[in-house]
């Protein structure tokens, strides 16, 4: 639901047991707001406004910063469901600012710092971020774990209480039907119009109800890697029916599997309303054919 109660746009999608907008908000950009900590509240307000009633954190995300805008911005009482993430931990004054943390009793450290910034007793979702898949951090030396370790110290984190539900991040299939047993109700990889080498992993979260919340849906996290926006065919589709770019590239995800849930991110609030307005925008079959035929590209790189 909206803030005010209405339906939001483009429906709902399945996260556990709890309905969730189609359409979220990603928390990573909010570092760029760091020295105006007033900008980045009003900023996640506006996002529930608009219908955004989910939302993507991780301690790492400027070494807490987003998590306290987010502990800051809402009341239990807004309904914001929050979706964290562990695996790795804020790395602050290094060329790469985070590090690999997977071994369990990092994994549960981490849980417990997200507790504390967000100022939560339960995060009700944390996503276990693997190293399984390009690009990111790379696990090596004791970093390399074993999966079956890292599931049973999060289900006893559940057990415990302080997580409500266990996602993954960054993962295979293979890692993913491995987990089923545990209870996985979202998973995040890279994915969109230009990366669609994860369409087992799509179809095997579609089978099995679980929700695929795509990160860099316009596919440009990283320096030198394919943009969205910059696809011819996507700015033809977009100048045709009166929208963005972005818009459409963020549209077509929602067309193209009904338990995609988006969380983009951004720090400007223009931005912010383009995202929200994605769930209003229809692709005729015409459209979605064109898209659907653009020429995937290699994301295979690392940050800088």
């Amino acid at each position: 639901m909206t803030a005010n109660g209405t339906p939001p746009a483009g429906g709902t999608v399945k996260l556990g047991d709890r309905a969730i907008s189609r359409v979220g908000f990603g928390a990573m950009q909010l570092e760029r707001l760091s020295d105006d900590r007033g900008a980045a509240i009003d900023l996640l307000r506006r996002a529930r406004e608009l219908g955004a009633d989910h939302v993507d954190t991780a301690q790492f995300y400027g070494n807490g910063f987003a998590n306290e805008a987010i502990r800051d911005a809402f009341t239990p009482e807004d309904g914001v469901v929050v979706i964290s993430k562990v695996g790795a931990d804020p790395d602050p004054g290094q060329p790469r600012p985070l590090r690999p943390a997977q071994r369990p009793e990092q994994l549960r450290a981490s849980v417990e710092d997200n507790l504390d910034s967000l100022g939560l007793e339960q995060i009700p979702v944390v996503n276990l971020r693997r190293l399984d898949t390009q690009p990111g951090l790379a696990a090596e030396g004791d970093q390399v774990v074993d999966l079956d370790d890292q599931l049973a110290v999060m289900t006893a984190l559940r057990d415990e209480g302080k997580i409500g539900a266990i996602g993954l991040s960054a993962v295979t299939p293979d890692v993913l039907r491995r987990a089923l047993p545990a209870g996985i109700v979202c998973v995040q990889n890279l994915y969109c119009l230009l990366a669609r080498d994860d369409e087992e992993m799509l179809r095997l979260c579609t089978e099995e109800g679980i929700a695929w919340m795509p990160f860099f849906p316009l596919g440009s996290g990283f320096p030198g890697a394919p943009k969205v926006v910059e696809d011819p065919d996507v700015i033809a589709v977009a100048e045709a029916i009166g929208r963005t770019p972005a818009q459409v590239g963020l549209a077509w995800l929602l067309h193209h599997a009904p338990n995609v849930a988006l969380i983009p991110g951004t720090a400007n609030a223009a931005h912010l309303e383009a995202n929200q307005a994605v769930g209003e925008i229809e692709l005729d079959p015409a459209a979605m054919a064109r898209l659907d035929a653009v020429r995937t590209r290699s994301f295979n790189v690392l940050p800088g």
